[in-house]
């Protein structure tokens, strides 16, 4: 079975405000970096769209990822199982609701465990992703966060 890490990070300027997400791939030898920037938006909705954009780019399902990423968010949500508790009842009250459906499709394609890793702690890989987040959203060239815009901005 293929086997790939990942490692994601998101962060916004003013929580709201501009934000981006850095997303990291590795299948061997093979490496494939990818990042975007959005205008409006949260911290949180940029560290679950990188963990998102990461998992959609995966080709073919069954694959075995290991995701790495500093928010406790994205982790407990899901290996604490909150999520599934949060679809069974429609996401009533809890933020991004967009995105942890988005999530939930590609997550069931595959076999995802989430790894917690400390933020700004000197692993190579988390600042890589996060310099990428944050690259993402000073480059000026920022994309819209739709959903977030006409629910929340």
């Amino acid at each position: 079975m293929a086997k790939v890490t990942m490692y994601t990070d998101g962060g916004a300027s003013g929580n709201p405000g501009p934000g981006g997400y850095g997303t990291l791939l590795m299948y061997g030898e093979h490496v494939k970096e990818m990042s975007e920037g959005f205008r409006l938006t949260t911290n949180n909705r940029m560290e679950l769209l990188a963990v998102i954009v990461g998992l959609e780019a995966l080709t073919r399902d069954g694959i075995e990822v290991d995701v790495y990423s500093d928010s406790k968010y994205v982790v407990d949500a899901v290996e604490k199982r909150w999520v599934f508790g949060w679809e069974k009842k429609g996401y009533k009250d809890k933020k991004n609701p967009d995105l942890w459906q988005r999530f939930l499709r590609v997550y069931r394609r595959h076999q995802v465990r989430f790894h917690w890793v400390k933020g700004h702690a000197g692993n190579p890989l988390n600042e890589r992703v996060d310099a990428m987040a944050v690259a993402a959203y000073q480059t000026g060239d920022l994309l819209t966060d739709t959903w977030y815009e006409a629910h929340v901005g």
